[in-house]
């Protein structure tokens, strides 16, 4: 694969510009998520966003710890042998979302193929503390495959996120190079039971990076493959490499091009495009609301599950466990 030797260069071309956080609320989440011990992948996959994302008063919690079971080659995650899961850690995410008001909750985490369910259980802990503390909040995923085992998808499910994201990451044929221990057709089958899972009532969404030497007839038939599978939100980034350890960067991929993909995204029937060199898929999550359909149907499963007859805004905060700050921020 032929590479031009000044891309690795420290200058990046002038559409990749990284702003410096200059408002209060920056500093503000990061006292908050050092505060409750919390990790984000804001911080641990060194995304170029998280001085806006910070200083607008939002985050992407990562749960099951900072080492990640796989070793990616795009990814600046570390892989070690995890720790043990923290018990009260959906607690101390659910606090976290309380304190910044938010509307709209990202959560993922590494994967932990080290565990049976892949962390599956500590998924569903973890929305349902948000959705007790913060009420009417939207709650989004962004899960591993779980070796595309069922059992453990089920249960993450059956905690009814209101968004279903899993990445793609790159097109087929980069996908062995690219994704340690994934798999192109796994990741989508992953996304279409999901959605089965729940009878159609989550919005699915996934990702791809560019730039890793993908040609654009690849990157078309990954939007199509998508769509068969029943995803209907899109994101398209930038690939930056983390360290000179991982993947080098192929190709820049210029605003235009980034603009011309959301087009033709769009118009083959994505409801919706983030594309950009600086997306990920994170980024500006809140900016996309779910079918009201589907929020109301989510919402209408819980209460008949849980036998509530009153909204949402009436169910009880739980008590934090000793040693979680509760001080507002």
């Amino acid at each position: 694969m032929k590479m031009d030797p000044s891309l690795h260069r420290d200058r990046k071309p002038d559409w990749i510009k990284v702003r410096l956080p200059n408002n209060p609320e920056f500093w503000s989440t990061k006292s908050l998520i050092t505060d409750l011990k919390l990790v984000t992948v804001c911080e641990e996959a060194q995304c170029p966003n998280r001085w806006e994302c910070w200083s607008q008063g939002t985050a992407t919690f990562m749960i099951a710890g900072e080492k990640c079971t796989r070793a990616c080659g795009f990814c600046a995650v570390k892989t070690a042998k995890p720790d043990a899961l923290e018990e009260d850690e959906p607690q101390r995410v659910a606090e976290a979302t309380r304190r910044m008001g938010l509307k709209h909750v990202v959560i993922t985490a590494v994967a932990r193929d080290d565990l049976k369910d892949g962390g599956a259980e500590h998924f569903k802990h973890t929305i349902e503390a948000v959705r007790s503390a913060n009420p009417g909040i939207i709650i989004e995923v962004l899960v591993p495959d779980f070796n595309d085992r069922d059992w453990a998808l089920e249960m993450v499910m059956r905690a009814r996120p209101h968004i279903f994201n899993h990445n793609l990451e790159t097109v087929e044929r980069l996908t062995p190079l690219v994704r340690s221990r994934a798999k192109y057709q796994r990741s989508l089958t992953v996304l279409r039971k999901a959605k089965a899972m729940v009878g159609g009532m989550v919005a699915s969404k996934s990702g791809i990076m560019l730039g890793l030497g993908e040609r654009r007839d690849e990157v078309l038939r990954a939007m199509d493959d998508l769509l068969e599978h029943d995803v209907t939100v899109l994101t398209l980034g930038q690939y930056l490499r983390p360290t000179p350890r991982h993947l080098p960067v192929v190709e820049y991929i210029r605003p235009e091009m980034f603009e011309d993909y959301k087009e033709v995204a769009i118009a083959k029937g994505f409801k919706h495009v983030a594309s950009g060199p600086l997306v990920r898929s994170s980024y500006h999550a809140a900016d996309f609301r779910p079918e009201l359909d589907i929020i109301e149907a989510v919402e209408t499963a819980l209460r008949e599950d849980r036998g509530i007859e009153v909204g949402p805004e009436h169910l009880r905060l739980p008590e934090p466990k000793k040693g979680i700050l509760t001080a507002g921020v």
